[in-house]
């Protein structure tokens, strides 16, 4: 393999492992202050794809007012979800709660079969993403170097309503101790719902650039991409937001070294990503920056 040829795909493991990143830190999220997996998140991926396209192509919105609309309406989505299906579960055991994420994922999966039929529909790429830089004999679509740094801007965003913010602060507390932050006055429905609705934004702008790296949306395409992006939050240390960013761009450097450097065994680069969790779980349950919870009795 030639340098050009290495540099090339380690653009393309990066634009991935942002990707994944971005969807990893929902998960991470709602594990941080409720305890539960989210599996409806990867749904809320399609949802927002979704509303980008029928907001270019039903509607004739320009792509970027499409894509604004896009985020808030599959954030509103994830509100409520929270609303409906987690909230009246919060004191019953953690397996309801994990039925009714796994339930709820299928709701709008089948809802969506039914609303938008299983037909792949294309995507609209603007023109200015299409063009390519060229870099010697390396070739870097703009779209490729477009996410990577919209991961960045929107996880710096992030990390200053965390750590800068009251509703930040309120959530940090939640994580720590539901009960004891709300005898001191916080609104802890307000704040999940609030981090719901981040966690749900996120997902919606990673779903919008997933749709324009591989252009095309139906109803089950937030499956693979949300149990890699939860495989990418254990790696990284479920709970933390950190982890989750280390977690996913280095799934996505996994599985296109792995195609690039074996191509013969890229049919099984899907299998590599269970294998790693297999492994994080086996030799740190952890993850690499995530801390040992106690269980309360």
């Amino acid at each position: 393999m030639t340098l050009d040829m290495f540099l090339q795909h380690c653009f393309n493991a990066l634009t991935l492992g942002s990707l994944y990143a971005l969807i990893a830190i929902g998960y991470t999220m709602v594990y941080g202050i409720l305890r539960l997996i989210n599996f409806a998140h990867g749904d809320i991926l399609m949802v927002g794809a979704y509303f980008v396209f029928f907001g270019t192509f039903a509607f004739g919105w320009p792509w970027g007012v499409a894509a604004i609309i896009a985020i808030l309406g599959a954030s509103l989505l994830g509100v409520v979800v929270e609303r409906v299906a987690y909230r009246p579960l919060r004191d019953a055991p953690r397996i309801s709660a994990l039925i009714s994420a796994i339930a709820v994922s299928f709701f709008i999966e089948s809802l969506a079969v039914v609303v938008f039929t299983g037909q792949p529909r294309p995507v609209l790429q603007p023109d200015w993403l299409l063009s390519v830089w060229q870099f010697g004999d390396v070739r870097i679509l703009k779209l490729t170097a477009f996410v990577p740094v919209m991961t960045i801007v929107l996880v710096a965003l992030l990390l200053y309503i965390v750590h800068h913010t009251k509703p930040g602060l309120a959530m940090r507390a939640i994580s720590k101790d539901i009960e004891t932050t709300r005898l001191l006055g916080v609104r802890v429905d307000n704040i999940i719902a609030f981090t719901f609705f981040i966690g749900s934004a996120l997902a919606a702008a990673s779903g919008i650039m997933w749709a324009l790296r591989y252009p095309q949306v139906h109803p089950y395409m937030g499956i693979m991409p949300g149990l890699k992006a939860f495989i990418a939050a254990v790696f990284g240390g479920i709970g933390s937001i950190p982890g989750a960013v280390i977690g996913g761009v280095a799934l996505g450097f996994v599985e296109i070294m792995t195609v690039a450097f074996m191509p013969e065994l890229s049919g099984f680069r899907d299998a590599f990503a269970f294998i790693l969790l297999v492994l994080v779980l086996v030799f740190k349950p952890t993850g690499l920056l995530g801390e040992r919870m106690e269980e309360k009795i």
